[in-house]
């Protein structure tokens, strides 16, 4: 069995048309989706991109394996379970077309081949699609006839959203410089803000007001990308190799609009950031829709047992594979735990019903230590009902710090990671005084 492991970055879920988005952003995505499990409940237990991919390849939740941040300089320890590195053992030969080596973070390891076509920019991040398809289509035209396992990660959605100028209009129709729209005037008091206004904003036009003209632009690069991903998978039909070779196509965060004060970035623990879609397709698995919680930790386990590869007891998550081929339950998960050390402090425990969030440290917003929602009639989290609600409030905090300490003392550490690790990104922000002392940003809630 091949293995052809599609990411793309900074892709929510709900702007995919399988996952019940209203614009035309993903036909070949959608394609693939009515061949394929579609997992409607995944999410990341850690963000932003270096902990989700650790997370991903380990099966581990970061407390075990260590990168709780994007930008650290913590590696990935060299005993835990490696994806790659028990594929290549197993007889696979391997290949990323990825950046994420360079960080040093010990991503590079088990891949025989490490293609970064990141090198050709000056802005890693700006290498489109196309770009990468330059390579892994040769590549896998020229390995087909081998067992491999293709990971290509994919950048278009993550900012600066600049796709080409035929997307630029393709979801929108209003004037983005509407002189009395004043949704982003909060964006430009805050230091993000101001990076965005002088960097890729300026190659928009003039003052741009409407922040729906910049939703529309993150959703022209997903059909961008998405056009990506069909010429990908087109590619690995031409060579014969459909029926035995298990696909996978998954987010590792989403991205945060113009809510909850975060303008276009992926930080904070709200589902716009947590909720990441994961499709799966196997010849001998069934097109279905899986609802129960799944999570990042469970792709790695997923893909080792559809495979016939044991398991590493170190993997933390649940393999799906029993279920989907029919022979065994679905995981019952009550909860999921999810992280970020990178602009803010915070864990979250979610439930098929609600969202806590517990901050160690305040957040440059100035938001409360402590958030609760009601995820059935506040489902874009905008009410924090953890004052309304002492008791449920103070249960998932019990439920969570009892998580967080049983995982703690597996992993032999005595602080919690977070404050130990401390902020990567955020952490400039602190030292320059640059949000400190400020009011509170005010918040759209439409």
């Amino acid at each position: 069995m091949n293995i052809l492991l599609i990411a793309i970055d900074t892709l929510r879920a709900d702007h995919l048309g399988c996952y019940g988005y209203g614009r035309n952003t993903s036909p070949n995505m959608d394609a693939f989706a009515r061949e394929a499990v579609q997992f409607d409940t995944a999410f990341a237990t850690a963000i932003p991109t270096h902990p989700a991919f650790a997370t991903i390849n380990t099966g581990q939740y970061s407390v075990s394996h260590g990168v709780v941040s994007h930008g650290s300089s913590a590696p990935i320890p060299r005993n835990v379970p490696w994806l790659p590195a028990i594929l290549q053992q197993n007889g696979y030969t391997t290949c990323a077309v990825d950046n994420l080596a360079e960080w040093r973070h010990g991503f590079g390891r088990g891949f025989e081949f490490y293609v970064d076509p990141t090198r050709r920019r000056a802005l890693s991040i700006n290498c489109d699609n196309r770009t990468l398809n330059r390579r892994a289509i040769p590549w896998l035209k020229q390995h087909a006839h081998e067992q491999f396992y293709l990971f290509v990660h994919y950048w278009d959605p993550h900012t600066p959203y600049l796709p080409p100028r035929a997307y630029r209009r393709l979801f929108y129709e209003g004037n983005p410089n509407q002189p009395d729209n004043h949704l982003l005037d909060a964006m430009d008091r805050h230091p993000l803000g101001q990076m965005w206004r002088e960097t890729w904003f300026n190659k928009l036009g003039p003052h741009i007001t409407d922040p729906e003209y910049i939703v529309a632009l993150y959703d022209g690069e997903v059909r961008y990308c998405d056009e990506g991903v069909g010429q990908l998978l087109r590619a690995l039909d031409e060579t014969g190799r459909r029926d035995d070779t298990l696909i996978v196509i998954l987010g590792d965060h989403g991205e945060l609009m113009y809510r909850h004060g975060i303008f276009f970035d992926h930080h904070g623990l709200y589902d716009g950031n947590l909720h990441v879609p994961w499709l799966l397709r196997h010849p001998e698995v069934a097109p279905q829709r899986a609802s129960g919680l799944a999570a990042h930790v469970d792709v790695a386990p997923t893909i080792l047992e559809l495979c016939g590869i044991e398991i590493p007891e170190a993997m933390e998550g649940t393999s799906w594979a029993k279920h989907l081929l029919g022979k065994g339950p679905a995981p019952d998960r009550e909860f999921i735990v999810s992280q970020e050390c990178t602009w803010q402090m915070k864990w979250s425990i979610r439930t098929r019903t609600h969202k806590f969030i517990l901050a160690r440290e305040e957040d440059f917003y100035g938001r409360p230590m402590r958030e609760l929602y009601d995820l059935r009639s506040d489902p874009d989290e905008l009410h924090n009902i953890a004052a309304a609600e002492p008791d449920l409030a103070a249960d998932l905090e019990r439920r969570l710090e009892d998580w967080i300490a049983e995982r703690m003392q597996a992993a032999g550490l005595t602080v919690d990671p977070l404050v130990s690790h401390g902020l990567t990104l955020g952490s400039r922000w602190k030292e320059e005084g640059d949000v400190q002392g400020a009011p509170p940003m005010e918040v759209d809630q439409r």
